[in-house]
């Protein structure tokens, strides 16, 4: 008899341990109500993402002109309308390919919302509730479920969104019209990304930060980048500002900090991190943990405290990435299912911030070597060395790598340049892999290319330290 599975959130957790279960011959349900892929596929990975590919080929109009091409390219103004309804395209687009593979693999997807029922069956059989669009409710007994409800944007008080002027990121991609100042509260990740986008877009940007500098839990060298781009293009940057309140006026909205500071502009997107949706499971019920924050505690093969229960993705207490919830919903449902697997390894994660330059990361961070909790050799290398950026006019970024003292081990690395998040990849196989410095120096890179400078800073690396 084949297990029975139940899945909640369709999500890159949910779906891709679908698609593994389907491999075995399980009885899968998978319960969504944003569509496959979840909101992860239509409200924020891939339409950020897609955003911010439409608002760079401003930057590289930018670039030609600076490059010969005197026909003042630069100057030329993306539609935002146009753009929003190709993000809005593309990400409905990737649900319906999700969906079509989900229903060649044999999955069951409903449309509704799931939580554990408040009558558990015993030990080994779990009872799950799924409340459907159209108002009724179906039981489902099963051997394993899998939590993966993502995580929706944190709300302050006294700056709730109105999907007007206030806004979450979630909701940029209603603007009919361009913003004319677009204040962005919050420096992490996806604050960073869309102040970038919008001031390529040649829009007025101002940052607020809550701290001394943008990125706060990134490369402090990566994030000095940045910010000189981003001061580059006009953005203002409030640093050491917390936001006590956010006023629509009627035309334009007024951010008000706790030190008195007020800031006015068009529209403000809130950007101050995420909460997770796990507050109407009804965990308790079926006696899973979570943390202080509403997170579900797992362990590196996602089992929760219960067994046969399972989470992944950003309602878990590790990395909200994609990836890594994916890699969760994969490993969670090989180990459920009696497979052998490999535990996750978030030291071989590797991570981007989709600014222009991109910043891309694996591995330990500097920080770590610099408090000695790691002995590590640093080398970084700019970018302006590389004869392809040269070619390109690039002017920003370098390549980082850290390797073990002693051994040479590479154990991670930092890239800040155009295609970082691509870049990346090579020293990420390097960190998970256990490969040396030296191994990396002797690979082959084609030249010209900026994944040359990968290869070049290994050597440099070399040199400048006692491995050689």
């Amino acid at each position: 008899m084949s297990k029975k599975i139940v899945i909640m959130g369709g999500g890159p957790g949910g779906y891709e341990a679908a698609l593994v279960a389907s491999k075995y011959g399980a009885d899968i349900t998978l319960i969504e109500d944003n569509g496959a892929g979840g909101s992860a596929i239509r409200k924020d990975v891939v339409p950020s993402k897609s955003f911010i590919a439409g608002a760079n080929i401003k930057t590289d109009l930018r670039r030609a002109d600076a490059m010969g091409l005197n026909h003042n390219l630069g100057n030329a103004q993306l539609a935002l309308t146009a753009l929003n309804n190709r993000v809005v395209a593309l990400a409905a687009e990737q649900s319906r390919d999700i969906h079509a593979q989900l229903d060649r693999a044999g999955v069951r997807v409903l449309h509704g919302r799931a939580r554990f029922s408040g009558e558990q069956t015993g030990h080994t059989t779990h009872r799950v509730v799924a409340e459907l669009a159209g108002g009724e409710e179906e039981r489902i007994d099963c051997d394993m479920v899998l939590v993966c409800t993502g995580a929706s944007p944190r709300v302050l008080k006294g700056a709730e969104p109105d999907g007007q002027r206030i806004l979450n990121w979630r909701q940029m991609y209603d603007l009919i019209e361009m913003p004319t100042h677009l204040i962005v509260v919050g420096s992490g990740v996806t604050g960073a990304e869309f102040v970038s986008a919008f001031a390529e877009l040649g829009v007025e940007v101002t940052m607020v930060a809550s701290r001394d500098r943008i990125l706060p839990h990134d490369d402090a060298d990566a994030a000095d980048v940045l910010e000189t781009v981003l001061e580059g293009l006009g953005v203002h940057l409030e640093k050491d500002a917390r936001v006590d309140s956010v006023e629509n006026t009627g035309d334009g909205v007024v951010v008000r900090t706790t030190d008195g500071r007020e800031i006015r502009g068009s529209h403000v997107m809130m950007s101050i991190g995420s909460i997770p949706n796990t507050a109407d499971l009804n965990l308790e019920a079926a006696g899973v943990e979570t943390t202080p924050s509403g997170h579900i505690h797992v362990d590196r093969v996602s089992r929760t405290n219960v067994a046969g229960i399972y989470a992944a993705g950003d309602c878990t207490d590790l990395m909200p990435l994609a990836s890594v919830a994916a890699q969760q919903g994969r490993i969670a449902v090989d180990h459920a299912l009696g497979e052998g697997v490999a535990p996750i390894r978030l030291k071989t994660v590797g991570n981007a911030v989709f600014t222009r330059p991109e910043i891309a990361a694996v591995g330990v961070t500097e920080q770590q070597i610099r408090d000695g909790e790691i002995e590590a050799d640093i080398y970084k290398l700019p970018l302006a060395t590389n004869a392809r950026a040269k070619m390109r006019s690039l002017q920003h970024g370098f390549v980082k790598i850290f390797a073990r003292k002693g051994s040479g081990q590479v154990i991670g690395g930092v890239i800040v340049a155009p295609t970082a998040s691509e870049l990346i990849h090579s020293i990420t196989i390097a960190v998970t892999n256990n490969l040396t410095v030296r191994q990396l120096a002797e690979s082959m890179a084609v030249y010209p290319s900026l994944s040359g400078s990968i290869t070049e800073a290994a050597r440099r690396l070399i040199a400048h330290s006692d491995l050689d």
